[in-house]
């Protein structure tokens, strides 16, 4: 098990817009408490929404070199796998070991998938498939895979990125959970209790070990929070920021969205840490990305202060 790592998220804000705003954030995300980045990804989310988890990886590599980058989640079924393998082998190349590779299906928006030619209703097998072929691809060897969904034989991507890039699979269903134990190196949390967070680490031991796998787990959760001077400034932060993203009401996140202070926020998350999570990927809302920032390193540091066997 990997130790604790708090990222915030790195877009869009450092990933687009005036460079020298976004070198004056990175440069105080780097003197902060904050371990790593995280990015999303999107083809075409809602109303042409999107961000290309692995170009803005590639961006964020390449503006600093002290943390590492967090792709969560990656919607592979909508590529294919040979080509996002030499976009992740070209990656590590220039950054290794500082890549985590979350891979999700995607789903809130079925019309993404549809206009990318993947069936909705299929999209867990799909996904499984492009996993199983992606870890043929990685390994440096020959590889060839035969299926529904793409067809390839001996293909070489080279050099195989070393260290190897941890695989976290997200999402709630018992098909992802299966899906984490059979193919992934660990799982990423989303709108869970830690009670549930917990029994899904046992669910997913169970699975790798009827796989016969032991892989070194990197188990994560991933939310989103409010950071203000009040409570409720804060809610109306985060509260704004998911309503616009999600097109749905706050209460339906609430429980699982933490507000307020750093110290309110940081009291949520340390029963999701005992629960077993090493990756902890805030996405906050609030007056401006400096506040943000602040916010999430005092978390950070209130964090590794309450758990400093787990200093990463």
């Amino acid at each position: 098990m990997t130790g604790l790592s708090v990222g915030t998220v790195g877009s869009p804000y450092l990933v687009a817009g005036d460079l020298k705003q976004r070198k004056s954030l990175l440069a105080r995300i780097e003197a902060s408490a904050i371990d790593h980045l995280f990015i999303a990804d999107h083809i075409s989310f809602h109303t042409g929404m999107g961000m290309d988890g692995l170009i803005n990886a590639a961006t964020l590599a390449a503006m600093g070199e002290n943390f590492r980058i967090y792709i969560g989640v990656y919607l592979l079924a909508l590529r294919h796998p040979v080509p996002v393998a030499r976009q992740l082998a070209s990656l590590c190349a220039a950054a290794p070991g500082r890549i985590v590779l979350g891979v999700g299906l995607g789903g809130e928006d079925p019309h993404e998938l549809e206009i990318c030619g993947v069936n909705p209703r299929r999209r867990g097998e799909h996904t499984n498939h492009a996993l199983a072929a992606l870890r043929g691809l990685m390994s440096g060897e020959p590889a060839s895979y035969n299926c529904d969904f793409f067809s390839f034989d001996d293909a070489l991507i080279l050099p195989a990125p070393e260290p190897a890039v941890p695989v976290v699979i997200g999402g709630r269903s018992d098909a992802a959970i299966r899906r984490a134990g059979q193919l992934g190196d660990g799982w990423l949390g989303l709108w869970c209790s830690p009670r549930r967070f917990a029994a899904v680490l046992d669910e997913i031991n169970a699975h790798a070990e009827a796989a016969e796998r032991q892989p070194e787990w990197h188990h994560g959760l991933q939310l989103w929070m409010g950071a203000g001077d009040t409570e409720a400034e804060a809610r109306q932060y985060v509260a704004a920021g998911m309503q616009d993203m999600y097109r749905m009401p706050f209460e339906n996140f609430e429980k699982y969205s933490p507000y307020g202070s750093a110290v309110r926020i940081a009291e949520f998350l340390v029963p999701y840490i005992e629960a077993g999570a090493r990756y902890l990927n805030l996405t906050p809302r609030g007056p401006s990305p400096e506040a943000c920032i602040d916010t999430v390193s005092e978390v950070a540091g209130l964090l590794k202060k309450e758990f400093p066997e787990l200093a990463a």
